[in-house]
């Protein structure tokens, strides 16, 4: 369960008095369970109706502890039901209408020792409409990031849920000056990793049995957290900055 901070030295903007928090504070409080999680990514939540926390005369963002909660199931969703943003939606809508309403079966289920589940879809999709309110761009933005190799669609046209974690941290690090086809080098040292990744499974997933197949899943899961865990530092120790 979330535990919500109540407020104290260094809050900031979350007002002791009226218990509302900044979504700095918000993210901090987040962090612990989602350490994905990011300014921009509550922002689109936001955008997409998910959560509707109010507003100082000034604009500034102020939730509640009743939206952080909100905010945390709505990532839970995402991390351990893979459901689209349309069907968490609508999940919430019945929740507050008091209907008593089960998950839907969608892509791929998390389970607490991470074993796969049986043979079926795997990511969760999300459609080009997503993307582009993600990013808050065009549609001819979107298409030379594709040129970039920042992002690719599926063979269906749709994108896995991930692109939309993608296009907005590529949009956010627009607004410092840093264009797409800056972030070429980012995108190929990425493919690097992956195919040392893929290099160390590839033994497992060409496996005859079955259950040591599924296993190369979770090892591969493993060694992206670690990689990426990796990567951070190392970026972190060659500008000399200490990071959360």
């Amino acid at each position: 369960m979330l535990q919500t901070p109540s407020g104290g030295a260094g809050s900031g903007t979350a007002a002791r008095d009226s218990g509302l928090m900044s979504i700095g504070t918000v993210l901090n409080a987040l962090r612990d369970e989602f350490p994905e999680v990011t300014i921009s990514k509550i922002r689109f939540l936001e955008s997409e109706g998910l959560i509707e926390p109010q507003r100082t005369p000034s604009g500034y963002r102020k939730f509640s502890a009743a939206d952080v909660a909100r905010l945390a199931h709505v990532l839970r969703m995402q991390r351990d039901h893979y459901l689209p943003l349309k069907v968490i939606r609508e999940h919430l809508d019945a929740m507050e209408r008091g209907e008593a309403v089960q998950l839907p079966l969608v892509g791929r289920q998390r389970t607490g020792d991470d074993v796969p589940q049986p043979p079926g879809p795997t990511v969760a999709r999300v459609g080009r409409a997503e993307l582009l309110a993600a990013a808050d761009i065009d549609d001819g933005e979107l298409k030379e990031w594709e040129s970039y190799g920042l992002i690719a669609p599926l063979e269906d046209g749709a994108y896995e849920a991930e692109a939309v974690t993608v296009v907005a941290l590529v949009a956010e690090l627009g607004r410092f000056g840093i264009e797409p086809r800056h972030l070429r080098v980012m995108k190929a040292a990425a493919d690097r990793e992956a195919g040392l990744v893929d290099q160390v499974v590839a033994p497992l997933k060409r496996h005859r049995n079955p259950q040591t197949r599924a296993h190369a899943e979770a090892r591969t899961k493993e060694l992206a957290a670690l990689t990426v865990k990796l990567h951070a530092a190392l970026v972190k120790t060659a500008l000399g900055v200490s990071l959360p």
